[in-house]
Parts: C-alpha cells; sequence; structure tokens
C-alpha cells in the first residue's frame, strides 16, 4: 500500500467517525452498523491494497457485524 493509498484510507476513516459523532437521531444498533462498514470499508482497504472490491467487501461485511453486534439486546 503506497503513501497516498494510507493518506486516502486514514482520511475516509476519519471522516467516517466525524460524521457518525453528529448523528445523535440514530439508535444504537444504526451507530455500530456504520461503525462497522466505515471500520469494515478500512479493513478491506488496507488488506486488499486499495482496491475497490475489498473496500466494498469489507464495509458490507463490517455493516452486517455492527448490526448484529446489539440485535441481542433490543430483541
Amino acid at each position: 500500500m503506497n503513501s497516498n493509498q494510507k493518506l486516502l484510507a486514514g482520511a475516509f476513516a476519519l471522516s467516517v467517525l466525524l460524521s457518525i459523532g453528529g448523528c445523535d437521531s440514530m439508535s444504537r444498533q444504526e451507530r455500530n452498523t456504520a461503525i462497522g462498514a466505515g471500520a469494515g470499508a478500512v479493513g478491506g482497504a488496507v488488506l486488499t491494497n486499495g482496491s475497490a472490491a475489498g473496500t466494498l467487501g469489507g464495509a458490507a461485511v463490517g455493516g452486517v457485524i455492527g448490526h448484529e453486534v446489539d440485535k441481542k439486546d433490543n430483541d
């Protein structure tokens, strides 16, 4: 992963975290989904050297995991 990709991944992670901070109306489960998707996207980008498929796949998997984390407490 070159320095431009690392910078892009870091900027994306920071923007996701900052945007989630402004979502007071989101439920805990929705917030976990967004955080999981953001973290998964960064992880997917890092693991696949910045490929779009890896980034999107990581976001999808992270979003599903984030969504399911708090689901048991809501039932």
